[in-house]
């Protein structure tokens, strides 16, 4: 495919690539990363670019250059550069003897090809690259010299695509490392770690184990979660490396230079312990979708309730992992914390039964959606939980909002169990772009 938009993969080398995977964390880590690389522009670092997945609103979030999602106008420009590449392209129908002419990629590895079309048309001197799913077979690597690689907390998610053991997640993860970039990571089971070793050796570099930076205690991470602290530790010497290959001279991250320090200070991240105030309404946003990352949406939430508001308000779905089981983690995250109202809803965005433009869910059972399948075993669920709460099911994000604005006093609300959701909510929230 790259060939066919007349790419190599040594083109990638000028874009002086970052790239992080992990199981939850790496866009957090990313966006550390990027805030602290911010500080040093522009004669270090140039223009920063970004590719991530998925979006919470639109499309667009996905490929960003200076924080920022590319315009409407450049998204057009370049996604019909690519398309059009393709259409015109020819197959080797040799190697592929069942792919026809003007074959185009599926969604996401269109986008991961379009994100290196616009960084290199863009002139990108430094670019951070999330891994979509795993790594080894990701579409984002085919990154041949990153300068860094980094692998955040593991854990057990995507079973289908990636095994059922963490050894087997590990190992994919593992498979973005390369001999020209120190891989890095922060502490994992010993079992990961011991197969994260092995790749690291098989790809002819050395594995790093990082231990929570000391300073992050007595620094205001711009994601304010005691659980961003390693994804901090993992985006600073994610930082150094990339500066140090760069020319910049950082012998040393303890004590954090200043530039750092701000960075980690002033870093932002939509729907990751994100805070929106409205009026009477609090409302909490963390698109954790699984057993470790939904526990810490809960412990951080729970550091944010506040004696003096009257409703403490749970707002929650999740259409296709094992929901319940997220449900009890989650109530268990929480210690003292007792919600007066638990709202299960789909990811319908709108009341009149429509998705916000770029949200549609493809993944999801639409006769359970229109049933309330999950949402009424959650409820149920919840009821075992806490009977004391009121528990509500809508049909869409649009109502649940409207229901919790029309409380009377003051409340709180997490929203939580989706990124989906999330971005469901940021269109309610914020209108449509």
């Amino acid at each position: 495919m790259l060939t066919c938009v007349f790419l190599q993969p040594s083109d990638f080398d000028k874009l002086n690539i970052i790239h992080v995977t992990g199981t939850k964390g790496k866009g957090s880590t990313c966006a550390f990363v990027q805030s602290i690389l911010k500080q040093y522009q522009p004669d270090i670092i140039g223009d920063i670019g970004l590719y991530t997945s998925p979006h919470l609103k639109s499309v667009r979030e996905r490929i960003r250059i200076n924080g920022e999602p590319i315009s409407k106008d450049k998204f057009a420009k370049y996604f019909f550069e690519v398309f059009d590449a393709l259409d015109n392209s020819k197959s080797d129908t040799e190697k592929f003897p069942d792919m026809t002419e003007g074959v185009k990629p599926n969604y996401f590895r269109y986008l991961t090809l379009l994100s290196f079309h616009v960084f290199l048309k863009e002139g990108i001197r430094t670019a951070i690259y999330e891994v979509g799913i795993g790594g080894e077979y990701d579409s984002t690597n085919v990154i041949q010299a990153p300068t860094a690689t980094g692998v955040t907390s593991l854990g057990i998610d995507h079973t289908l695509i990636l095994g059922n053991t963490i050894e087997e997640i590990a190992w994919n993860k593992g498979g973005i490392f390369k001999k020209s970039a120190k891989a890095l990571t922060i502490p994992q089971p010993e079992s990961a770690l011991k197969v994260l070793r092995e790749k690291a050796e098989a790809k002819h570099t050395k594995l790093e184990v990082l231990e929570r930076h000391p300073q992050l205690a007595h620094i205001t991470l711009g994601l304010p979660a005691k659980f961003q602290e390693l994804n901090a530790t993992l985006a600073i010497s994610l930082a150094q490396e990339h500066l140090n290959k760069l020319g910049a001279n950082i012998p040393t991250i303890n004590p954090l230079p200043e530039k750092f320090v701000k960075g980690l200070e002033t870093a932002t991240w939509p729907g990751r312990c994100q805070t929106l105030l409205d009026g009477k309404v609090s409302w909490y946003l963390d698109g954790a979708h699984t057993q470790e990352s939904i526990k810490e949406a809960g412990i951080w939430f729970s550091g944010k309730v506040s004696s003096t508001s009257k409703h403490k308000v749970l707002l929650f779905n999740q259409q296709t992992r094992d929901a319940s089981a997220l449900v009890t983690t989650l109530s268990n995250a929480l210690g003292n914390v007792e919600f007066d109202h638990v709202i299960f809803c789909t990811n319908v965005t709108w009341s009149s039964g429509t998705y916000s433009a770029e949200l549609t869910s493809l993944n999801t059972s639409k006769d359970d959606v229109d049933h309330l399948v999950v949402q009424k075993s959650l409820s149920e669920a919840w009821a075992k939980i806490d009977p004391r709460s009121e528990r509500h099911v809508f049909s869409n994000i649009q109502d649940s909002v409207e229901f919790i604005r029309k409380l009377d006093g003051d409340s709180q609300v997490l929203v939580t169990g989706s990124l989906h959701l999330v971005g469901g909510f940021l269109a309610v929230y914020e209108g449509e772009d």
